[in-house]
């Protein structure tokens, strides 16, 4: 017997997955990070990928700048010249140090080229730069080398798809910008963060808005006309440049409630509220020293009586003086515990459990996370900040996602905004540009 077909209900048509309409090499499902070193950089990096739903397929390739001692004074230099010149530094200096003073007083110069014979150096000029790896969470976090992403973006690309490198930081705009060059058809590059040098080597730029506040009147009140000429970026943005108003991270909504769990036990019995005290340092920026530390200090033993409890954390650019101030004068609060630096860093758990925080104007990201939240944010030192931090501040105050600590607030009372939104507002700008070239996700 015949099998009846009956048919199709109107608009009943199966559709078919996307993947199938555009091909599976304009699918993008892979992503390489070029990070500096820096947490603040790299994790702007995670957070954008994270939220293009990239999180668990991404590879972190790392532009390392060598650092100690002389490299302080070569580090305007661009980073492979810095790479070789403190290798050649470095063999030099071994060499000398295994030489005897006799044999330089004596002159014995056979003697001298035969030690250099002898004697490899820790260092080669090339090799070494090329292959160092360093360690990341388990994981050996290769050179960033633009040759190198550019082949694994072409290789396989019909399997693959393309690739989205993701870069921020000064150091990685060279290498961001050879990797579009050597695989224009095959990858996504985005860089994080104002260039200071031509936008159309990429194929868009995140960066935040104040980045632009040399185009402002008021920036051209403040520096000499005759240095405005040579100020960055000079051009307005155009469509392929993505204004945030503060720093991309990666505290995500996912990763905070990852840590709420993880910090549980820890942060979840403390007295409410909970007011988290983030300390930053001084920068050419936005200065202070002890002054502000003692402000601070004054503020917080004003409100203590209207928090639970108060926990307070340092950042690697807090200098030594201002942490022992703080320490001394606050430790002895049965309400206060300050974080000493060691065991695993509350950060994550403290933005999960905190009913409110006071960030010192300095930075730009704590402030930026902080503000993702909703929770209450109050500001310590930013009438201290001038040129772009202080537009930054007073971008923030205009939004109504900050106020500035005075120490009369009632820790108690609660007040809220719309979040900053930037990172998911970024994803989005990508995945329509990705639209406009016929890619997706």
């Amino acid at each position: 017997m015949r099998a009846i077909k009956l048919p199709e209900p109107p608009g009943s048509a199966v559709k078919m997955p996307e993947i199938f309409d555009t091909g599976i090499s304009n699918v993008v499902r892979r992503a390489i990070i070029i990070g500096n070193g820096g947490a603040g950089a790299e994790h702007q990096c995670i957070g954008l990928v994270r939220a293009l739903g990239l999180g668990n397929n991404f590879t972190l390739h790392r532009v390392t700048r060598p650092k100690g001692g002389y490299n302080y004074w070569l580090r305007w230099l661009p980073v492979p010249v810095h790479q070789n010149l403190d290798a050649v530094l470095k063999h030099i200096w071994s060499d000398w140090r295994r030489v005897s003073l006799s044999y330089l007083v004596k002159g014995h110069e056979g003697e001298v080229n035969s030690v250099h014979e002898h004697f490899d150096s820790p260092m080669s000029s090339r090799g070494t730069t090329a292959l160092r790896a360093l360690s990341q969470e388990g994981r050996t976090t290769p050179e960033a080398d633009a040759a190198n992403i550019a082949a694994i973006a072409m290789e396989d690309l019909d399997r693959e798809g393309p690739l989205l490198v993701v870069a921020s930081g000064h150091d990685t705009v060279p290498v961001a910008a050879a990797v579009k060059k050597l695989a224009q058809d095959a990858v996504f590059v985005i860089q994080i963060q104002h260039p200071r040098c031509n936008l159309d080597q990429f194929d868009m730029v995140i960066t935040p808005v104040h980045d632009y506040h040399t185009l402002s009147p008021a920036a051209h009140q403040e520096v000499p006309r005759a240095i405005i000429p040579w100020l960055t970026p000079r051009q307005p943005p155009d469509k392929h440049v993505v204004l945030t108003t503060g720093a991309l991270h990666h505290a995500d909504a996912a990763t905070l409630r990852v840590a709420a769990n993880t910090w549980h036990d820890v942060l979840g019995p403390l007295p409410k509220p909970l007011v988290v005290v983030n300390v930053g340092g001084p920068t050419r920026n936005c200065r202070y020293g002890e002054d502000l530390a003692w402000e601070l200090i004054r503020a917080l033993r004003c409100v203590i009586h209207t928090c639970g409890s108060m926990r307070i954390t340092f950042s690697r650019r807090t200098p030594p003086q201002i942490c022992d101030l703080l320490t001394k004068e606050l430790s002895e609060l049965s309400k206060v515990y300050i974080w000493d630096g060691r065991g695993p860093n509350p950060h994550l758990g403290h933005l999960a459990w905190g009913d409110s925080f006071i960030v010192t104007a300095d930075s730009i990201s704590m402030l930026s996370e902080a503000c993702s939240t909703g929770k209450p944010v109050y500001v310590v030192g930013a009438e201290r900040c001038k040129w772009k931090f202080a537009d930054f501040q007073k971008s923030l105050k205009h939004k109504g996602v900050v106020r500035s600590l005075t120490g009369a607030e009632d820790m108690r009372e609660t007040w809220s905004y719309p979040p900053l939104n930037d990172v998911a507002d970024s994803a989005k700008r990508v995945r329509e540009a990705l639209a406009e070239r016929g890619w997706s996700f």
